[in-house]
């Protein structure tokens, strides 16, 4: 299973980034994907969660508290690949980002723990400057 994830670079405070995250190894219907971001000394925080469905349609998505309106989460189950639109961007955003994927098994509650993820992506570094 492999979780490659891009996207990341330095971009000013108020502007846009978009990550991807493409998944091989597995069938990518199959899993919920979440991202989540880490600076230095703390743990993963939860970003976002876009969860699949027994038809492999999403199902729902959810977002944390400082990234609510400004960032969205797709996936296109076509190109195995889920997508972190980011919009203003604040230097509090400022973290390695990691794509994770959670094998579908019903309705997935704990989409906001990292314990809960199966396979991680490698994280791509986004830096906002003031």
């Amino acid at each position: 299973v492999q979780l490659q994830a891009s996207g990341g670079g330095l971009v000013q405070a108020g502007g846009s980034l978009r990550l991807s995250c493409v998944v091989s190894g597995v069938t990518f219907t199959n899993y919920d994907m979440g991202w989540f971001r880490q600076v230095p000394g703390k743990l993963r925080e939860f970003v976002a969660v876009t969860t699949t469905s027994w038809s492999g349609v999403t199902a729902h998505t959810d977002y944390a508290d400082p990234v609510k309106g400004r960032f969205t989460i797709s996936r296109d189950n076509a190109k195995n690949t889920v997508y972190l639109q980011m919009n203003g961007l604040k230097p509090e955003d400022t973290a390695v980002y990691h794509c994770a994927a959670h094998l579908f098994g019903g309705n997935f509650q704990h989409y906001s723990d990292f314990l809960e993820y199966d396979h991680w992506g490698q994280g791509t570094l986004v830096t906002v400057s003031s």
